[in-house]
């Protein structure tokens, strides 16, 4: 049954009042930053590596929530469509809100002083232990952030310093992956799929994905334990018990051969080293079973949405991304297509690529 006009008129009202603060709070915790950093800036050394203008515009921010909006009125009308419920958000009570924003600013200078000497090797130098667990290219600062990924502050910090960075827009994106996880499940008992989410993180994709399909059983799979004990975490009783945490890497699935119906993976590929992705590559086609979709969520790459060219270009000098620049001209669909994913789907929503690839 179809809601009806007042049922939609308030769902409508919920969420542009919940997604209008969440922009605001964000906003402001951005300028801030701002503000901080400008004061910093002065008691810090200087960048050893010069700023590299872009080679085309960098979009105004008047352009930039022009973008946001256009993410949010597609989010609604798929809230709409009961293609997924409204969001409830991921940082629970106006509590934690607080307690989150105040470590966010308390964390602020740790990585300002990253950024200002260039130092993103401590989590290297704190992991050479744990050399043969974790691979070299994951024991960094990525994004200057404190820890790297490997602590429980990094773990809760997360989210909310990338909403900051993205003006609340990131969950948003990361929800379009449920379109086509709709699609796919549509025709099928849930109970009955094999579902898995390559670098869950804190849960970004898995934890909405098991809110909006209730008989969905979906695996985690992350390298940090931390994250997946976020993950955990933020999950309800009745999706905690649906959920499995995995420690592994991403080239060397947990899964036998072709076990898997779904795959997803949400920013993973701009973190991974060229060769590395193949790697990836080929272990989704190897996990999936012929006809198994792979939902690929990541940053846009060069020429998808040109408006942000300039955007994607110097974002690597402003954070520690050390392969986002080959990421930028990689060529996703070709890797894909040498290990047997044939691209079935590509979207763009805002600043993120969501491609679907189909198990030949």
């Amino acid at each position: 049954m179809a809601p009806s006009p007042v049922a939609t008129l308030a769902t409508r009202a919920r969420f542009i009042a919940r997604q209008g603060a969440r922009v605001a709070w964000f906003a402001a915790h951005g300028e801030a930053l701002k503000r901080l950093n400008r004061r910093l800036k002065a008691k810090l050394p200087e960048n050893p590596r010069p700023f590299v203008p872009p080679s085309k515009p960098v979009p105004s921010q008047s352009e930039l929530l022009a973008g946001i909006a256009a993410l949010f009125r597609r989010d609604l009308a798929n809230v709409e469509a009961g293609i997924y419920p409204l969001p409830r958000g991921e940082f629970g009570s106006p509590g934690n809100f607080l307690s989150l924003s105040r470590h966010f600013f308390e964390d602020a200078p740790k990585v300002a002083r990253r950024r200002a000497e260039g130092s993103h090797q401590e989590v290297y130098r704190e992991t050479k232990a744990e050399k043969d667990s974790l691979p070299r290219y994951y024991r960094q600062n990525f994004h200057f952030q404190t820890d790297g990924w490997l602590s429980d502050e990094s773990a809760r910090l997360y989210d909310f310093q990338v909403e900051v960075l993205f003006t609340g827009a990131t969950a948003a994106m990361r929800r379009q992956g449920l379109l086509p996880l709709a699609e796919i499940l549509r025709q099928r008992d849930q109970r009955k799929v094999a579902y898995a989410d390559i670098a869950c993180g804190t849960g970004g994709l898995l934890a909405p994905a098991l809110a909006a399909f209730p008989r969905l059983k979906g695996v985690g799979v992350d390298l940090s334990e931390a994250y997946m004990n976020e993950a955990r975490s933020r999950l309800r009783p009745s999706e905690e018990r649906r959920a499995t945490f995995i420690s592994a890497p991403a080239e060397a699935l947990p899964f036998g051969d072709e076990s898997l119906d779904i795959l997803s993976t949400v920013y993973l590929f701009h973190e991974l080293p060229p060769e590395v992705r193949r790697q990836v590559a080929a272990e989704f086609s190897r996990a999936l079973k012929p006809g198994g979709r792979l939902i690929f969520i990541d940053s846009l790459q060069t020429g998808e949405r040109p408006a942000f060219d300039g955007l994607l270009e110097v974002f690597p000098q402003l954070f520690h991304e050390p392969y986002f620049a080959s990421y930028l001209s990689d060529d996703l669909d070709g890797i894909f297509a040498a290990t047997g994913l044939r691209l079935a789907s590509f979207d763009t929503a805002f600043l993120s690529r969501i491609a679907v690839y189909e198990k030949v």
